[in-house]
């Protein structure tokens, strides 16, 4: 009687052990699904625009009309424009 409760012990942490295994393989990858995204169309995060030298970046909702020169590596408007809003995301965080 004694080998049966042993042997029924080990199957029972066994199969608790798969159980919280599982558990925390499904709660990683529903994180990970969430950080992804789908890739949709509505994700996008910036629109070129070459003919009208536009960009608009859609996380900040910003347009920018210098294309040409943003694309020349001269990133200073959009920089700031991305650290305010991130400033501001960070400090309503803080006060609500």
């Amino acid at each position: 009687q004694l080998k049966n409760k042993m042997k029924a012990m080990a199957v029972l942490r066994a199969r608790l052990f798969d159980l919280e295994q599982h558990k925390q393989a499904e709660m990683i990858e529903r994180e990970r699904r969430t950080q992804v995204g789908t890739g949709d169309r509505a994700e996008k995060i910036r629109t070129y625009n070459f003919p009208q030298d536009r960009i608009t970046d859609h996380r900040i909702n910003t347009v920018f009309h210098n294309l040409t020169e943003i694309l020349n590596g001269e990133l200073d408007g959009l920089l700031e424009a991305l650290s305010t809003t991130e400033q501001a995301q960070q400090l309503e965080a803080i006060l609500s």
